[in-house]
């Protein structure tokens, strides 16, 4: 039989090696009819169920091994012949890793010895320990390490790999290793140590090389492998290895012996400790009665059955087990005080409800249990769990604590090469000039780096290099190294939990958090493995909410409103009409999933009065529904501008709260069981077949069954396709409705502290970003045009957190900030600063240098962020008294300043912001465009306060710091931008025609003039731009497009 299997091949998971994806080199191999090709990347299984699947869908048997380094930097080739054999290779790969530090992994021969079971072994390649010592004229001593390896794997399963890549020495390497086989009585078998599908795939393992070892091009040639290492023919290997046949027969001897099942279903989840003499379903039921009382006043017969079935369906589906896990979590969570809620489909789920996973009541919000859970349902739901940022750690190691660090490990996410990163380092490697490269990653908009060429070609300052070779090789290799994996992270909630040692299923290895250890697989690959993991994701608006009520308790006397404060808002009523009035006005900055241009601009038009409503609004404003054409036609319908109508009347009930609309994810597995009789398991299968691209005769297939049923309910032919048509154009882009809910609560709390208790919102906000739209300046004002008054930090009264200044007894309550905000201030130095303060105040710079001796950094920022502004000193005079102090040994007497005078001038306005923006990425005093105003006054250029007066049509001409700048792709080329001045925020539009003349402009420049037209529409006001002009084009402005703080307007 004229066949070869590739048994040493890497792929793009051998991180900055590898150069083709998984299924790339899959396909490449079921091209050249190999039967069964392995995938052996570096101390590592990141890619094999990505591999695995794709040999299954393209016909060839998949091996699964890994190419291991042992202590001397050897490497060595390991293939699992069996799931026993694929188990040890998981040991060993974690031991490798564990065992040292990150980044480094080494295997050492006692463990190797320790689990061989069920492993082939090849010898490796030019860095195996035995083809090394040849090559190193030390022929004994690969006879000694040939029977070393015999004594460990045993003749059968230790083979001597044999490689010729057209390097001069190879093939009387090769020579010499079939020698040593036959002198030993030893198998030899041929590799190709493939690092790429394609001849062609050589150039952009170059560039990895060059990334991977901090050089260029010009400079790596010791380093680059040829272009030989592609995978190969039958007929190309023959001819390589045409005086060693029985090498190319061996690869599929080998083949014929390996037969791993990565299918880890029946592993699920651990057992869960009940009571004595107690199952699952009987404590699962008992909990759920017991609590049913506190979650509803009135146990309806309602509440009665659909408990009843829920509880009933949990147990055929062998999931009471699961439920209790989750359950277990979330009462550790509440028992500690730790804020957190279940979100997604598991808001469909009454007993999720009950036993407080969730927050948001099924029955009065209309939620389908069908979605979350149905009897055809193949794998276990999500049941996604939010939790304060602030406390995630803590219940992360109750989850560790709880099941064992043997059977629990986070989830891991792939850091891929996308536009920006692809730009700079692959430009890096081709010797391209840092200044360019940096232009042109944040000129980049795309996020894809396969957009790259088109993204930059309009802008005008790269169109000198567009036609240029190194142009076009440049954007060919960004392309190329789209969506490679760069390093690996931690997945911001997954944590995996087994009921077997997971080194049995997947290797470990540590994170770069430190304590923190993380399987090798992504979350596609734990669900594809059929395993089970619960999502634990860090959401700061929890933490917010804690605190902001935290702050409210200690700053306000006992009110009706601390109740709902007391109770984590928790029993908070829903229809305060105040706080929905703040809403429609779209005064949303830092409101919960509101807070966005889009969101701001549609508020006033929806007119949320309800916290159905607002369940509607989150999910409106969503790629999926602009981009599905549902938007409009509900905020007409919601206007009475358009009649409500319903294809049919079974589709009313569905859909009369989304006016008519397809909306949720739900409704449409409602739909299809009203009009073609779906049970919900089919109905949710049509749902998620819709939602993945789908070859046209699956789709055919699908429009066939959901016709067939209709018209057993006696729906015309017509009436069922077009609907069907309704649900196919929908469900791609639909929103889970419990999902909404779930958001929509957290909105209206949002709300409802902003408006209530402003100092406390905005103190809690600031301590908790990143979060939402905005950037700390922004926010902090917002915060003033709410009559909140942001202090710079204080050295005597900051902490290093935001704080309320201003207790019970003080009406007017200002936030201060904290230490936090200043660069250079560690959390070491932070302390040092309030802890040295607690035993006096500090005096001076001078007493509070001598007393805490921090560096020199952290204390220029302390001064140049104003922290020592009370004791009546200019910074300059303050940066001076430094430098004489740092000339001050440790018990020497210190100079006194008060003999020595220096005349120093103040700093301008200007400085002062610039900066306040360089050492804590905000002013609290100056506003950018305050600063310019005077210099720009006589251009006609209006306040954001002055256009409210003007009517729509009318020209104007404005000026403001670009706060959002947006360009979706699902706005047909327009691109939004929100400018800010002293006075508030201006929406400006762009459109595809404007953007296209003033790109560059557009994304680049912190402060712009526009030119344009007034829309008044439905109580919002944009700028129709017609022209974008830098503000440092005009007279007396001193600007400059950039400096290095990302945040600085200068």
């Amino acid at each position: 039989m004229k066949s070869y299997v590739e048994l040493h091949c890497h792929s793009n998971f051998s991180l900055l090696d590898g150069a083709s994806h998984p299924e790339d080199l899959v396909s490449r191999a079921a091209y050249l009819k190999m039967p069964a090709l392995a995938l052996t990347d570096h101390n590592g299984l990141y890619a094999a169920i990505r591999f695995y699947k794709a040999c299954l869908k393209a016909g060839i048997k998949p091996i699964i091994g890994a190419e291991m380094t042992l202590e001397n930097e050897n490497h060595l080739t390991l293939l699992a012949k069996n799931n026993e054999g694929y188990s040890n290779l998981c040991r060993l790969i974690t031991r490798a890793q564990l065992g040292q530090r990150k980044g480094s992994p080494v295997l050492n021969l006692e463990t190797l010895a320790r689990h061989s079971a069920n492993l082939i072994c090849l010898s490796g390649c030019r860095k195996g320990e035995v083809a090394s010592s040849i090559i190193f004229g030390r022929t004994e001593k690969a006879y000694e390490l040939a029977e070393r390896y015999i004594g460990i794997f045993g003749r059968e399963n230790f083979y001597i790999e044999l490689q010729n890549n057209l390097y001069p020495e190879d093939k009387h390497l090769c020579h010499a290793l079939v020698g040593l086989a036959e002198g030993l009585r030893l198998g030899y078998v041929a590799t190709n140590n493939a690092h790429y599908a394609r001849k062609e795939n050589h150039r952009i393992h170059d560039v990895l090389t060059c990334i991977r070892d901090r050089t260029i091009l010009d400079e790596c040639d010791s380093l680059r492998l040829n272009s030989e290492f592609h995978l190969k023919s039958f007929e190309e290997m023959a001819q390589l290895f045409r005086d060693y046949p029985r090498a190319i027969s061996n690869t599929l001897a080998i083949a014929e012996q390996c037969d791993v099942n990565l299918d880890f279903s029946g592993y699920r989840f651990p057992e869960f400790l009940l009571p004595q003499g107690e199952t699952a379903r009987e404590y699962l039921a008992e909990l759920c009665w017991q609590k049913a009382h506190g979650r509803y006043e009135d146990v309806s017969p309602e509440v009665e059955s659909r408990l009843n079935h829920e509880l009933n369906l949990i147990e055929k589906l062998g999931l009471s087990g699961y439920f209790l896990i989750v359950w277990d979590i979330m009462d550790y969570a509440e028992r500690n005080g730790i804020p957190a809620q279940g979100r997604g489909s598991a808001a469909n789920s009454i007993v999720a409800y009950i036993l407080g996973i969730t927050r948001v009541d099924p029955l009065k919000n209309k939620l389908f249990l069908g979605r979350f859970l149905n009897e055809e349902m193949s794998s276990v739901p999500d049941i996604d769990i939010d939790v304060s940022t602030n406390h995630r750690e803590k219940l992360i190691q109750y989850v560790y604590g709880k099941y064992g660090q043997a059977h629990t490990a986070m989830v891991c996410t792939y850091v891929t090469f996308q536009a920006r990163n692809a730009v700079r380092e692959v430009g890096k490697a081709l010797g391209m000039p840092d200044h360019l490269l940096d232009r042109m990653a944040k000129s980049a908009w795309v996020y894809s780096a396969k957009d790259i060429e088109q993204d930059l070609a309009g802008i005008e300052e790269f169109s000198p290099y567009l036609k240029s070779m190194p142009w076009q090789e440049f954007t060919s290799l960004c392309r190329e190294i789209y969506d490679f994996p760069r390093h690996l992270s931690i997945h911001n909630g997954g944590m995996l939990v087994s009921s077997c040692p997971l080194t049995e299923i997947v290797p470990l290895e540590k994170a770069t958090m430190p304590g923190r250890i993380v399987c090798q697989w992504d979350k596609d690959s734990v669900a594809d493995a059929g395993l089970i993991k619960v999502d634990l994701l860090g959401l700061r608006m929890l933490s917010l909410i804690r605190e902001a009520c935290e702050l409210v308790e200690k700053n306000h006397d006992t009110s009706p409103a601390l109740t709902a404060v007391s109770a984590g808002l928790d029993k908070l009523p829903l229809d305060d009409e105040k706080v929905y009035d703040m809403i429609c006005q779209g005064d949303t900055i830092g409101v919960f999933q509101v807070e966005s241009r889009a969101q701001m601009q549609t508020l006033p038009q929806i007119k949320p009065r309800s916290i159905e409503d607002l369940t509607i609004e989150v999910a409106l404003i969503r790629p999926g529904p602009l981009q599905g054409n549902m938007v409009h036609p509900y905020i007409r319908r919601r206007k009475g501008l358009e009649k409500v109508t319903y294809l049919h009347p079974e589709l009313e009930p569905i859909l009369e709260d989304t006016l008519g609309v397809l909306l949720f994810q739900e409704q449409v597995i409602q739909v299809a069981s009203a009009i073609a009789s779906f049970t919900p398991g089919e109905a949710d299968s049509l749902r998620r077949a819709m939602s993945r691209k789908r070859s046209k005769d699956a789709m055919n297939e699908l429009r066939q069954k959901f016709i067939d049923g209709a018209k057993k309910n006696d729906m015309e032919t017509d009436l069922a396709g077009r609907i069907f048509e309704a649900l196919e154009g929908f469900a791609e882009y639909g929103f889970c409705k419990s999902h909404a809910a779930g958001f929509a609560l957290l909105c209206y709390q949002s709300a409802w502290l902003k408006h209530y208790y402003p100092a406390e919102f905005y103190c809690a906000l600031l301590n908790n970003q990143p979060m939402g739209f905005y950037l700390p300046e922004v926010i902090v004002r917002d915060a003033k045009r709410h009559g909140i008054e942001i202090l710079p930090a204080d050295i005597n009264r900051s902490a290093a957190r935001c704080t309320i200044e201003g207790g019970k007894d003080c009406p007017e309550r200002r936030v201060r900030l904290g230490f936090m905000y200043i660069k250079e201030m560690g959390e070491k130095a932070m302390n040092q600063i309030v802890a040295e303060r607690e035993r006096a105040p500090y005096r001076s710079l001078e007493d509070f240098y001598l007393r805490t001796r921090l560096e020199r950094q952290p204390v220029g920022n302390l001064i140049l962020a104003g922290a020592f502004d009370s004791f009546g000193c200019q910074k300059r005079q303050l940066l001076w008294q430094l430098g004489l102090l740092e000339k001050t040994c440790p018990g020497e007497l210190p100079l006194r300043f008060s003999d020595i005078t220096v005349s120093l001038p103040d700093f301008t306005e200007l400085e002062e912001m610039k900066v306040d923006y360089e050492v804590q990425g905000l002013s609290t005093k100056y506003h950018p465009m305050q600063v310019f105003r005077k210099d720009i006054s006589g251009d006609g250029l209006l306040k954001s306060s002055e256009l409210a007066r003007f009517p729509s049509d009318a020209q104007v001409r404005i000026a403001g710091y670009v706060v959002i700048r947006q360009k979706p792709p699902t706005a047909k080329g327009f691109a939004f931008m929100t400018l800010e001045d002293e006075e508030g925020m201006i929406n400006v539009v762009a459109r595809p025609d404007v953007y296209k003349r003033y790109r560059q402009v557009f994304r680049l420049e912190p402060l712009i003039v526009v030119e344009g037209t007034v829309q008044k529409r439905d109580g919002t006001l944009n700028i129709i731009a017609r022209t974008l002009i830098p503000l440092r084009h005009f007279r007396n402005a001193p600007l400059e497009p950039q400096n290095s703080h990302p945040t600085s307007p200068l």
